[in-house]
């Protein structure tokens, strides 16, 4: 599969290899090296030629260039100057197995085909030939403006960082700063009127020791991608400590800080660290950590320079330990178990214990922090619950029970339903289930404790006394007890599980809502913002700049009633602008949903900045394309009648030859009919500008028809075979148009059917009414054109199957289509039945006052 940004390959030949000597600053013997490349395969039988290399008059470089093949280089002139460079139509002629090309990100001269040498590289690349080059780490786009603040000297000459990294081999040229100096003073490099200034300027200790680290860390990226591409390709799964890569494992925890940090600290003691941070989150999504303590976790690592990862598994120790070994990470961070004692003792082992003994060879760093062993610090119970029933819990609690005592202890109950312990102490046991679906866990306990001091005063003998007799009855109250609890905890959990399961459906539900509106074509900025205030239930919602001081541009968006907030919601959208929302405060599953709207809203903006500048940039454009369209039409249109013309009268003023009355009548009718040709070209011209410039007069009065066509026929220099219905342009009603414009549409119209009819095959013209309009069809029984055709026919300077071009700039149509719409009519084409094209112009016809 070819690469993004690859040349196309040419069918049936293998593309060819790039291999590229990237060296850390001028003079480390990039050329050199690439020299000695190519005389090492050449002495084994390859084609090798040098293509371009230059020496810059050092005298063991040039020295190396002798006995190798070296094709002539293009020359060029250009602003009075000659200029040499790579000629790749030579190469391409001389197609050898190795071609040498020197400075991979030279400019070319302008009109010598590529603006740069990488692009001819690529061409001869896909044309199957092998390439060495050389490219200093400085020219690297990505990396032109770090070494423009290291050494103060601008890049003005770049290469694509992925046109290098394509390279099917990078060999790094390596010099020790101290070395490379000493070369530039024995005049190695420059001559030696320059050595003093870059000695002391662009080659300082310095800026060489800097460039040399970025040119390893680089290439050393880019062996990583090389190496992680070998491990999938070969199903390598275990570790291979080529690298330190460090992942902290996050939960969102207010631990995450200090395991960010310490994981930072170890990534650092080894250059070229990595720092991964993961977050498992729960494949149903019903479980998750706190969005804004992860977020703020996820932008430190970021400022820390590493990178956040979210992976989904329902194991958490395996989930951390397959990240981990998938990104060949050395070592793992994770923190001590926030649970307290009772939970450590009784529950099984914690996420710590398990991963350190799974691991294998990753090393496990297991961090202590203040929250350790202090529990999760889990919610108030019942702080979930709505106000009515935190109230009608508790006291559930108390009465239920109170309740069914009273009901129990009736005679009449107590007469009619014999009942013994067991069953009494289920129905205390349905209502604490009952209290627990109304008040949640709390309330259940109050409930229990309240149901087993009734059970053992009124139901367990001796009866009237908090005193328990008998094995069995004290067991009995313990399980009830015990049972009490478990069920209500059990129920407890399955209402606040239940609750999350419909939050979540709410929340896809509303995203799936908000991908279909993008689907349906709800995609401009005042829409998503409407939707998304509509969504949250807010006051207004509008995108602002970013910072408070600053006034929000005409362009940014609002929506809502604007009436005085009670809460403020900011969120990011791109980077310099926010999203605010006013109105109610927003929970953190709502929070979460926020960011999917504030992600769509990233790309409406993103998308309306595009439409904007291409919609300046289009004029332009179409300018462009008519200035250029323009020239080639004058360079022959134009010139014809003018030669013609010019070649007649010059030959009338001639006193070399005598011409004869019927000679010198005719040169006069071949002048009259140049110039007037001429003339007409010019005016067409004239006309198709002021259309565009808007500046075109108007007189709009009732026009006739009949009246209209034959001046419009006998206009024409050439009288085309035409039929006109007659009897239908006089019944026709008068138009509402401007005479000369009309006829000069109609003369287009007629000149352009008759010049696509076969002989012997004349126009027709016939007039209809339609309403309050009036339509002209001029009918032709030529080939017709292609419904995918029929728009292009009207854009200037367009000739669609016609090959004369002596016949004028192609102006016609699109002429004819602009005069028609600005007197308030339109010009469409139709098939001919049985072959042909028909113009239909319609226009409005005269009011019957007028």
């Amino acid at each position: 599969m070819a690469q993004a940004g690859a040349p196309p390959e040419t069918p049936g030949i293998r593309p060819g290899r790039l291999k590229v000597f990237l060296g850390a600053a001028p003079g480390v013997g990039k050329t050199y090296r690439m020299l000695d490349e190519g005389w090492r395969r050449a002495l084994r039988g390859t084609d090798v030629v040098v293509a371009y290399a230059e020496c810059h008059h050092r005298p063991h470089t040039e020295e190396m260039l002798e006995g190798l093949e070296t094709l002539p280089r293009l020359r060029h002139d250009h602003r009075g100057l000659e200029f040499t460079g790579l000629d790749v139509a030579a190469v391409l002629a001389r197609r050898p197995a190795v071609a040498l090309i020197d400075e991979l990100a030279h400019t070319n001269v302008p009109g010598t085909g590529n603006a740069k040498r990488w692009q001819d590289v690529e061409e001869l690349l896909a044309a199957g030939i092998d390439v060495l080059t050389t490219v200093n780490i400085q020219h690297l786009e990505s990396l032109s403006d770090v070494v423009e603040k290291i050494t103060g000297v601008p890049q003005r000459e770049t290469v694509p960082d992925d046109v290098v990294r394509r390279a099917h081999q990078i060999e790094l040229v390596d010099m020790a700063p101290e070395a490379l100096r000493r070369r530039m003073a024995h005049g190695n490099i420059y001559a030696p009127e320059k050595i003093d200034a870059a000695l002391s300027h662009y080659f300082r200790v310095g800026n060489l020791t800097a460039l040399r680290e970025l040119a390893l860390l680089w290439l050393a990226e880019r062996v990583d991608e090389t190496l992680q591409r070998y491990r999938a390709e070969h199903g390598i799964g275990g570790v291979w400590e080529t690298r330190e890569r460090v992942v902290v494992a996050l939960t969102g925890g207010p631990e995450g800080d200090t395991l960010v940090r310490r994981a930072a600290r170890i990534a650092a003691r080894s250059s070229g660290g990595d720092l991964l941070a993961v977050h498992v989150t729960r494949s149903d999504g019903l479980a998750g950590a706190s969005p804004a303590a992860l977020a703020g976790q996820r932008r430190l690592v970021e400022s820390l320079g590493g990178t956040y990862h979210t992976v989904v598994g329902d194991q958490v120790p395996a989930a951390l330990l397959e990240f981990a070994r998938a990104e060949n990470a050395t070592q793992l961070v994770v923190g001590v178990s926030r649970r307290g004692w009772p939970a450590r003792v009784l529950a099984a082992r914690g996420v710590g214990d398990s991963v350190v003994e799974m691991s294998g060879d990753i090393d496990v760093h297991i961090v202590t922090h203040e929250r350790a062993g202090r529990g999760r610090g889990l919610s108030v119970p019942g702080s979930g619950l709505s106000r009515v029933r935190r109230i009608c819990g508790p006291a559930a609690g108390l009465l239920l029970p109170l309740l069914l005592t009273a009901t129990l202890r009736a005679d009449a109950v107590a007469e009619a339903v014999a009942l013994n312990l067991t069953s009494e102490a289920l129905l205390f046991l349905v209502a604490v289930v009952g209290v627990a679906c109304i008040g949640g866990v709390a309330s259940a306990l109050l409930a229990s404790l309240t149901a087993s001091l009734l059970l053992n005063y009124y139901f367990i003998p001796p009866t009237g006394r908090f005193t328990i007799h008998g094995a069995n009855n004290i067991l009995a109250l313990v399980v009830f007890a015990l049972l009490a609890v478990t069920v209500a905890a059990v129920v407890d959990r399955s209402l606040r599980l239940s609750r999350r399961a419909a939050s979540a459906t709410a929340a896809a539900e509303t995203l799936t809502s908000l991908a279909g509106g993008i689907l349906r074509g709800e995609q401009d900025v005042p829409d998503l913002l409407e939707r998304t205030r509509r969504t949250f239930g807010m006051e207004s919602a509008e995108l602002r700049p970013r910072g408070r001081d600053r006034e929000p541009p005409t362009d940014m968006a609002r929506a809502g009633s604007g009436r005085v907030p009670t809460e403020e919601i900011r969120t990011p959208i791109g980077e310099d602008a926010e999203l605010v929302l006013r109105g109610r405060a927003l929970p953190s599953s709502d929070r979460r949903v926020l960011a999917a709207f504030a992600a769509h809203l990233t790309a409406a903006v993103e998308r309306a900045r595009l439409a904007r500048a291409a919609a300046e940039i289009e004029p332009v454009r179409a300018a462009d394309r008519m200035r250029t369209a323009l020239l080639a039409a004058v360079s022959h249109d134009l010139r014809t009648p003018l030669a013609s013309g010019w070649a007649a009268v010059s030959s009338l003023r001639s006193r070399e030859v005598d011409f004869s009355p019927e000679d010198r009548e005719e040169l006069l009718a071949t002048a009259d009919e140049s110039m007037a040709k001429l003339n007409r070209l010019v005016d067409n011209l004239l006309d198709m500008s002021r259309l565009q410039a808007g500046a075109l007069t108007l007189s709009l009065r009732p026009t006739a028809l009949v009246e209209v066509l034959p001046l419009a026929l006998d206009s024409l220099p050439e009288a085309p075979e035409c039929e006109v219905a007659a009897p239908d342009l006089e019944r026709a009603p008068d138009v509402l148009a401007d005479p000369p414009l009309l006829e000069r549409v109609l003369a287009n119209l007629v000149a352009n059917a008759a010049r696509h009819s076969p002989p012997g095959r004349p126009v027709t013209v016939a007039a209809s009414v339609l309403a309050s309009r009036v339509e002209l069809r001029v009918v032709d029984r030529g080939p017709g054109l292609r419904p995918a055709d029929r728009e292009r026919a009207f854009e200037p300077f367009q000739r669609l199957g016609d090959t004369d071009n002596t016949t004028g700039l192609g102006l016609g149509l699109a002429l004819s289509r602009g005069l028609t719409e600005a007197m308030g009519g339109t010009l469409t084409p139709e098939d001919t039945p049985g072959g042909g094209l028909t113009m239909v112009v319609s226009l409005p016809a005269a009011p019957a006052h007028a």
